[in-house]
């Protein structure tokens, strides 16, 4: 059946090494399970929601990627975009979070418009080569300043706008916090020019540990990083599930909303179209 399904032995493969692969990229990106909740609450989403909707939304798109495309593509929601939504459309703009996912309701019917004609192709190819690589560019660097952010070791300044934590300082807070933060980037960095795979995963797990082994000697003192699984509820997707429509328009912007929508059409024309470049 799966010979019939989806042509293995036309293309160089076997069930084995599609679940050996399968494996390895859901290792490489399962990381997205923890940063999305994490980010998205920053809104005042329930992380619990957002983590079933992150959940359920990788296995439709990748069921779909494989039952309709044939191709052994894995799909998740990305980084960079929920930043966005979180911290600047939610955050300095001060809109809802209901707000923003109308935004990105709209977005998406926008998109699929321009990927049923020709005019998303056209779009990418009338952008210069130059404009391409720096957007690339500032998403990554975009990315990784929240992330530095998130994990404590860039913290705010009166005078330099951004500064180094200080580790000495509530070290047992802020302090270890921000020095989990390098031994995770560390252990990723060399785990990755070791070419071992699934090395953002095994770093992630490894901090983590490192982390819970802190909070036990009373080193760590911050949020407890112990797992309690009475707080995952499957059923809180719910409290997020077709949020979009309920939104109060009466201090909402216009400009403001067309902005937002082109903001998310603009990185999606670029993420998909890069990876129709990188098939090819």
């Amino acid at each position: 059946m799966l010979e019939n399904l989806f042509k293995l032995k036309e293309n160089g493969t076997n069930v084995r090494t599609e679940v050996i692969a399968g494996v390895t990229t859901f290792m490489t990106m399962a990381y997205i399970l923890a940063l999305n909740p994490s980010i998205l609450s920053a809104s005042g989403m329930d992380a619990n929601a957002v983590l079933m909707a992150t959940a359920i939304a990788s296995f439709i798109g990748t069921m779909a990627m494989a039952l309709l495309a044939n191709y052994p593509f894995a799909l998740a929601p990305g980084l960079g975009l929920n930043a966005y939504f979180a911290y600047t459309v939610c955050g300095s703009m001060g809109y809802s979070w209901q707000f923003a996912l109308l935004a990105v309701f709209v977005e998406g019917l926008i998109f699929i418009v321009l990927s049923l004609t020709n005019v998303r192709e056209a779009i990418f190819n009338a952008i210069p080569a130059q404009l391409k690589k720096g957007v690339s560019v500032g998403i990554g660097l975009f990315v990784a300043f929240i992330g530095l952010q998130n994990g404590g070791l860039v913290v705010n300044d009166d005078s330099t706008l951004v500064a180094i934590t200080s580790f000495v300082s509530d070290f047992n807070t802020t302090g270890i916090s921000a020095l989990l933060c390098i031994i995770g980037v560390f252990i990723i960095a060399v785990l990755s020019v070791k070419k071992i795979k699934g090395s953002i995963l095994i770093g992630i797990i490894a901090t983590w540990v490192i982390g819970m082994i802190c909070q036990a000697l009373g080193i760590y003192q911050g949020s407890s990083l112990y797992p309690v699984w009475s707080n995952f509820n499957p059923g809180s997707v719910g409290q997020t599930f077709g949020q979009c429509f309920n939104v109060d328009f009466s201090s909402v912007r216009i400009l403001d909303f067309i902005v937002i929508i082109f903001a998310f059409l603009f990185v999606d024309v670029f993420d998909t179209l890069g990876a129709d470049r990188r098939r090819e």
